[in-house]
């Protein structure tokens, strides 16, 4: 009797371990396919995040050397115009380089831009 006994707890220990074996292979194949979707969210958002950071960069460091282009354009007709080389170049140089540092620390968020109040035409 103790033999039938044993053989039925046997079986039914095989069956429950076939029966956890099954649960877990359930359950790697679903971390699996968590892991593989986290992953690949993750890669996307730091592609986008990436891509912001090249674009801001760009869009800041156009607007440093478009100060100092600009200036040096107007500083050289200047001198064109007036005969007075090279002073005009070396100063509207200067200050299209100062204006382009305060368009990026603008763009940046560094210093407040300024702007029109409620339609009264008063800066603030």
């Amino acid at each position: 009797m103790s033999d039938a006994r044993e053989n039925g707890n046997r079986s039914k220990a095989h069956t429950d371990e076939a029966a956890l074996s099954a649960r877990l292979k359930r359950l790697g194949e679903g971390l699996a396919r968590q892991r593989a979707d986290e992953t690949f969210n993750d890669a996307s958002e730091n592609r986008a995040a990436t891509a912001s950071g090249y674009a801001k960069g760009f869009r800041l460091s156009s607007e440093l050397v478009g100060g100092v282009v600009v200036g040096a354009g107007l500083g050289w007709l200047i001198d064109r115009g007036l005969g007075i080389a090279p002073w005009g170049f070396i100063v509207f140089t200067l200050l299209g380089f100062a204006a382009g540092v305060l368009n990026v620390m603008r763009s940046a968020g560094v210093v407040p831009s300024r702007g029109r109040d409620d339609g009264g035409g008063r800066e603030r």
